[in-house]
């Protein structure tokens, strides 16, 4: 290597599974690598990528990262695809038979990304269930990290399914989801079945996405390191069983609110937060909030890919409406399964009581309402990032989870953090009218109350010293190590 090479910093390629969810916290952590000046590739598909460009400061965010760049790549799907509700998992064959060999053949072509002013890829950190990264990392000799960017108490459980199959824990046998399960250490006397990731309501083990997640979650230790955005005080008795397996672990969360504070300090300046989007944010809901009293309002969304009937669209409305409470709900467009919602006329008594105490919105810049003085609570889907936003603002969660990891985030939110209620496996106007004045009001003072000691736990984390702020750099220096 010539001398001018060898001063070059490390050059990471991250590449994140293409939905916003794990978009948004790759890109985050590309950030932070970047203020570490490290150089980085990020490789986005054109979907992804044409919306951040269209709804978000992305390029003037990362202009000033000289080392930073984006690359695009298919994620084998038409554009015109919804890439949501049960259609999303047909991202994962789709990237597997066309992304994969295109993501091959870039690196390739591009020499690994290397130039005058920069060195060739020395260290990939690819998002955890994109294994055929892996494949060619070990075919050309990279270092590979691997980064899951959903709770470790999702990846864990996730760990295990091979041990639940032999328990006999999975597929369930009779009807009882409420059967506690016992082959996840450190969770034995916490989840149910119907707490288990959603891929494990199975009746067939062949069920394609069942057998993606279980063999892709599999594959963890091929990596050199693990990356969770999660923190220590939060998930600590999991993180150590899951060290027994990847003891090069690093827990760097909540990674929004720690690029937040790097920030900060890196500028001396308060910094604004950033959107990573893909959907056009309405402001407008900012300014109702203004107008609102403090603590006053609920705040319900459901996340990026969450699809929901009319039927049960009707029963949130009715819920919200009489519970009494204000609202703000987020209904994002094409989230309503069925043609002919449009058409049809919404009842009398739902318009009245939203033009009372509510307002909605197709899309809201999520950071700042949770952030809001205004805000009181939140109706959310317990995905990892709303889950965390959530917790660094100090608000307390009503969880509907959809699928994925958000069924076991809604349980520990409940039953072990306690700073939320688990609503899972049921929409009915009367439970959810009767949660809402339980998080709003009877109980408004006990929850948050203990949603503010997470909150300040949170923010210790990332603070210089804390536990993920010491494991960034820990991260830094074991990249700058994998440098030949």
């Amino acid at each position: 290597m010539g001398s001018q090479a060898a001063k070059l910093p490390p050059h990471v390629l991250i590449f994140p599974l293409p939905i916003q969810g794990h978009v948004n916290s790759m890109l985050r952590l590309a950030e932070l690598l970047c203020l570490a000046e490290l150089h980085v590739t990020f490789i986005v598909s054109e979907f992804c990528y044409n919306r951040l460009l269209k709804h978000t400061n992305v390029e003037s965010r990362f202009a000033c990262y000289p080392g930073f760049s984006f690359q695009t790549i298919s994620d084998g799907l038409p554009e015109d695809h919804p890439r949501s509700g049960e259609r999303f998992v047909d991202i994962m064959p789709a990237l597997r038979r066309v992304t994969a060999p295109l993501f091959k053949q870039m690196m390739i072509e591009k020499k690994w990304f290397a130039s005058s002013t920069q060195r060739a890829i020395t260290c990939i950190i690819a998002d955890g269930v994109l294994s055929f990264a892996a494949d060619f990392v070990q075919e050309n000799r990279i270092p590979l990290v691997y980064f899951r960017t959903a709770s470790a108490i999702y990846f864990w459980a996730s760990f295990r399914m091979p041990a639940l199959i032999e328990a006999g824990e999975i597929p369930f046998k009779g009807n009882d989801m409420d059967l506690m399960v016992k082959s996840v250490p450190g969770m034995e006397d916490v989840i149910r079945r119907r707490d288990l990731p959603s891929f494990c309501r199975v009746d067939d083990l062949n069920e394609t996405t069942f057998q993606f997640i279980k063999n892709e979650t599999q594959q963890s230790p091929r990596a050199q390191a693990f990356i969770l955005n999660t923190f220590e005080d939060l998930e600590g008795p999991v993180l150590s069983h899951i060290r027994k397996h990847l003891p090069r672990l690093y827990t760097i969360g909540p990674n929004h609110f720690h690029l937040t504070s790097r920030l900060a300090a890196a500028t001396k300046t308060e910094n604004s937060i950033s959107s990573g989007s893909l959907w056009e944010e309405d402001r407008s809901c900012l300014a109702w909030l203004d107008s609102q009293p403090t603590r006053s309002v609920i705040y319900a969304s459901f996340g990026s890919i969450t699809v929901v009937t009319r039927e049960q669209l009707l029963e949130f409305w009715y819920g919200l409406v009489n519970s009494g409470q204000r609202f703000l709900w987020v209904i994002r467009p094409n989230s309503i399964i069925g043609a002919d919602n449009a058409s049809r006329p919404i009842p009398n008594e739902l318009e009245e009581g939203t033009k009372e105490r509510g307002y909605m919105v197709d899309w809201a810049p999520q950071q700042e309402v949770l952030n809001h003085p205004s805000i009181g609570g939140f109706l959310t889907h317990s995905g990892w990032n709303s889950t965390l936003e959530s917790m660094v603002a100090g608000v307390p969660m009503i969880c509907w989870p959809y699928f994925g990891d958000q069924t076991i985030n809604s349980r520990y939110v409940s039953e072990v953090w306690k700073i939320g209620l688990d609503m899972k496996d049921t929409c009915d106007r009367v439970i959810i009218e009767k949660m809402v004045r339980d998080l709003m009001d009877e109980r408004k003072d006990e929850f948050l109350r203990r949603a503010d000691e997470m909150a300040k736990l949170a923010r210790k984390a990332v603070d210089e010293g804390g536990s993920s702020y010491t494991n960034l750099d820990s991260l830094v220096d074991c990249i700058k190590s994998m440098v030949i």
